[in-house]
Formats: C-alpha cells, structure tokens, sequence
C-alpha cells in the first residue's frame, strides 16, 4: 500500500491564515468575546442531539441505548456547561465587579483554598450538595490569588499567538474545551488537529465554532502521527496542548529513533515550545471502611462500575484500581455487588484501537480474572505484585483491578492507601475517595489528612474525580511537578474558568448518598442519583433536558428535569 503524501502546503496555509488574525483576536474586546459565547450556546443545543447519537453510533449502539448517556454527559453536556462557566466570569468582569465572588478565597491551615463550585444559584438546584473547592500551592496568599485571577481580563495585555491543540479521541468534549481554553484563558488563536478516532467529530464541531472559523481565529484539521509531527515542529505555533498519552507526548518531544533516550537524558528535546499535557494515568478509587447500609452497598457498587466502565473504561480519568481495606468485613460484599452489577449491564464492546492487546496482557498476567457480561469486563480481585500490569500502566479499557491493604481502623489503612496511591500508581490526574459521613465524623484527621496527602490534581470525595472535566469552574489536569523529562499524567491545567494561577488540587466532594436516603446518612440533599450513572434508567432524557437547561436556564424547564432524575 502506498503511504499517502503529507500535504505540507495546505497545513501552511492554515497556519499562515491563523497567524495573520492572531492580533485581531487578542484586540477583540471582551464585550465581542462574551457575544461569541452566547451565539454559541444555541448552536449546541440545535445540534447536541446529533452530536451525542454520532458518538453513540461510533461505539457501536444506538442513540437511545442506556449507554448513551454518556455521549450526552460528555458531549453537548460539557460542552455546554464548560462555555456557561466561562460567561459567568466574564460577565462578572464585564459588570466590573471582580472574577472571584467576595468571600470565595480564604486561607486555612496555613494554605489558601478557592470555592468555585457551586457559582451560582441554578447549580444549588442541579446539584445540591455537590461542591469544589481548589488547593493553591504553598506560599501563595488569598490577596495573591485574587489579584491573579483572569489576569489577561483584568490589567495584564495578552500576546498574541497560534496554539496547537491535539485533540483526545475519546470524550467529544476534550478537543472543544481545550480550544476554548486557549482562546480565553490564553488568548491565542487555535488549530485542532482531530484525533482519527474520532475525527467524525469535526464537522460537528465546525458548525459550533463557525464564528470563530469565519473570523480567522480557529481552524481544524485531520490527519494521523505525520500531521501531527509536522505541525509540533513547525515556526508557526507557539504553544501546543495535547489530551492523550505519555506514550505520544514523549514521541513529540524526544523522538521515537535510537537518540530518544539519550535525549530525555540530557533534556535536549526536538521542540522548545511552551507545551501543556493532560495524559492520564492509573486512577484509584479508594474506600474507606465504615457501617454500610445494603443500600449503600448497592449504591457504591454502582459508582465505582461507572467510574471504570463508563466510555468502556477508554477514560483517562477511569478507576483502574479499587482499593479496599483487607480486614474490612464489607470488602466481600461490596466486591460481591460489583460482579452483580457489571454482570447485569447491556453488552457493549471495547471500541478503542488497542484495546483488545491491552485486555488480552491482563487475562495473560491473570488467567483467573473475572469475565463478567459480554466478556470483555474482567475483575481482577486480589492484586498482591506491585509489578503487576494493572499497576503499572494504564489498561484504556474495561479492566477493574483491586488491591487490598492493611489497617484495622480507618486511619491505619488510609495511611497505607495515601502511600500506595502516591508511591505506586503512576499518574496524578486524578483520584477517588469513598467515605461514609459517620466514619469521616469520626474521623476526621485521618480523612482530612488523606485529602491533603494524595498527590493528585482532582480528588473526589463521595464521587468520580471525572466530575472535575465536566463542571467548567474547576481546573482540570495532573498535580504539579512532573516535568517533560518525567511527564507523569501532564504539565498545566485546562479548563478553569475563573483563570487561577498556582493550582495544586481540587478537592470535590458529594452527597455520599441520593435523595432521600442521604437524610440518614449525614449527607442530605436534593441530588438523586447520578445521570451518568451506568445504571440510571433516565439518564439519556435527564442529560438531554440539562443540556436544553444549561444552553438556555428557564424555571419551567426545572420540573421536568427533576422528574426525569427522580426516575433514574
């Protein structure tokens, strides 16, 4: 077969097209920057129903699968509440009032913290009991924090630029947040390169940004690693950002011929470009031990199934590790809900390239792995090699590893999960800690203490970290201090819609139970079960109706959505 030729030429007329409107985007004053948003929205939602069922399709089910609730939460959803996020700053801006509400930056223990979610009222009624709060690194004072807050809004002059963004191919939303995140948060004009997988995206995602095509200021293009290579190197982009994997972050960098290595040792890297990453990792899901009711046996089981297998567990952010107290009387039985919930989902397979290889290392390295459903959702339930494959790298496929430790009490074993999460796992994107309101009463150095000690950029305390991606005000990316030398899970943050600097970690956190059953637990609120559950029945028609919400708030839409959560 013959390769096809690599058409340098079109790539630089894009290049050359983007440059030449770099200075009018960076001029573009906020009022025109605040109307592009909002011509925005609609255009997401008259198409989000199409751009959730291409998703679907792709994957192989229908757009009214049960699964497809996933291409709503992670498609048009996002989408939609990543742009609100981002209007609610500037407006604030635009009003002249400060990013950050009064009140919101507070210093303790001797750090300084940011509340950014909820931000506003309609988010109390969508997802009550839910909130954020972002860690900033040591040293940096609550005056610092505001007076640094979207910057380039608020004194400091924006140089203009081209970033290269290189799309993920497995969340639709990835690649357009991304492209916004530059444009707003960095303001430099933007080429996508869609990623093959799933590059079916991009006239979905022209027709949204046709404003921003029209104007000069975004521009997309196809193509696989060629492509890709020729526009990492090329004079004409200033700063890249890619979703994906270390694998192909340090193939741009170092190289993939026999001086790759000795690159990376004496850091001579093949480009010298400002370059931000979020790659991923091996993802923990921690849990706690504690007085279970057999409802939150079963509701936790269902959390921890979609934290994996969610996306086929083609997830960054996807639990790879469940880890549970070995001498904890409720590991059995909560292991044991978790096989009757992967057995009882609808069949589905694993539709990222490689992941078969991938599925096929781990049954190799554990021919007593559970097959549960359609085969393809295997349980490892007992890991005790620290060199083991689900340890070592991430699987990117619906694989679920446990590890158990040692600790009597919960703080003996969240001093062991603190550790191994750390010392072991590879990754610092993000982590999830499960548990119960009484035992962390109880408790409360020792959970306190594991929500400062885990090295991760997004811990969710009562909830999949992923929800760190979705809500638009929270940064999202790996902890700080990987370097290019020794990537890890990324350098940088996206998203953040407020426009924090020296971010160390958010720290999310949830009703550890739905309505109404979180009255009894310590954790009331009105929040039902998780539309992106796996297992919510109603979680394609809620998503759906918080889309049309999200694009376009109205009071009338609110019964309907209630409605349709409550069944789920």
């Amino acid at each position: 077969m013959n390769t096809p030729t690599l058409d340098t030429a079109a790539l630089d007329r894009v290049l050359c097209a983007l440059r030449a409107n770099a200075q009018s985007w960076a001029d573009a004053p906020l009022a025109e920057r605040i109307g592009l948003l909002e011509r925005l929205l609609p255009r997401i939602a008259d198409g989000a129903a199409e751009l959730a069922a291409v998703g679907a399709r792709a994957k192989g089910y229908g757009p009214d699968s049960p699964w497809a609730a996933e291409d709503w939460a992670g498609g048009p959803w996002a989408l939609a509440q990543n742009v609100s996020a981002r209007l609610h700053v500037l407006r604030r801006i635009a009003d002249g009032r400060d990013p950050l509400p009064a009140g919101a930056v507070r210093e303790q223990d001797g750090r300084t913290w940011v509340d950014v979610f909820p931000a506003i009222g309609w988010d109390r009624l969508l997802l009550g009991g839910y909130s954020a709060q972002v860690r900033i690194r040591p040293g940096t004072t609550a005056e610092q924090v505001r007076e640094r807050a979207a910057g380039q809004y608020c004194g400091r002059a924006e140089i203009p630029g081209l970033a290269l963004v290189l799309g993920a191919g497995n969340v639709a939303a990835l690649t357009a947040a991304d492209i916004l995140h530059k444009l707003y948060a960095e303001g430099q004009v933007v080429v996508a390169k869609m990623n093959p997988v799933n590059a079916y995206l991009r006239p979905h995602f022209e027709r949204i940004f046709i404003e921003f095509i029209e104007r000069g200021w975004v521009r997309f293009v196809d193509g696989g690693s060629a492509e890709g290579a020729y526009l990492t190197t090329h004079d004409g982009v200033d700063t890249i950002h890619i979703t994906g994997s270390e694998r192909t972050h340090d193939a741009i960098v170092w190289g993939t011929d026999e001086q790759a290595e000795q690159r990376r040792r004496s850091d001579t890297p093949l480009i010298d470009k400002p370059f931000t990453s979020e790659l991923g990792g091996v993802s923990p899901c921690i849990v706690v031990p504690g007085e279970w009711s057999a409802a939150d046996f079963r509701y936790q089981a269902e959390h921890i199934v979609t934290s994996k297998m969610n996306n086929s567990g083609h997830n960054c952010i996807a639990s790879q590790i469940l880890v549970l107290p070995r001498s904890w009387d409720g590991t059995e039985r909560l292991l044991e809900e978790i096989r009757t919930v992967l057995r009882a989902l609808p069949a589905r397979t694993d539709y990222y390239p490689g992941a078969e290889q991938r599925l096929a290392a781990v049954r190799q390295a554990h021919p007593e792995a559970e097959n549960h459903a359609d085969g393809c959702r295997l349980l490892v339930p007992d890991i005790t090699d620290h060199n083991d494959v689900l340890l070592t790298g991430e699987v990117f496929a619906s694989a679920l590893g446990v590890v158990r430790l040692p600790g009597g009490t919960p703080a003996t074993f969240l001093r062991h999960a603190v550790d191994f999460a750390n010392d072991t796992l590879p990754g610092t994107l993000g982590a999830t800690l499960i548990v119960h309101p009484a035992t962390e009463k109880a408790h409360p150095e020792a959970v306190g203490s594991a929500i400062s000690g885990l090295r991760y950029g997004t811990l969710g305390v009562n909830t999949w970290s992923a929800l760190g991606f979705l809500l638009g005000y929270t940064p999202w990316g790996a902890h700080p201090g990987h370097t290019q030398q020794d990537i890890g899970s990324g350098i940088g943050f996206v998203n953040n819609a407020y426009m924090l600097e020296d971010i160390e970690k958010t720290v999310l956190r949830a009703p550890f139970a739905p309505t109404p059953r979180g009255l009894f637990t310590g954790s009331p609120s009105l929040s039902p079960r998780p539309p992106y559950f796996v297992t919510n029945r109603a979680g394609v028609t809620t998503l759906e109706r918080l889309t049309r919400f999200t694009t376009a708030p109205g009071i009338a839409q609110l019964p309907a959505i209630f409605a349709s959560a409550l069944r789920g």
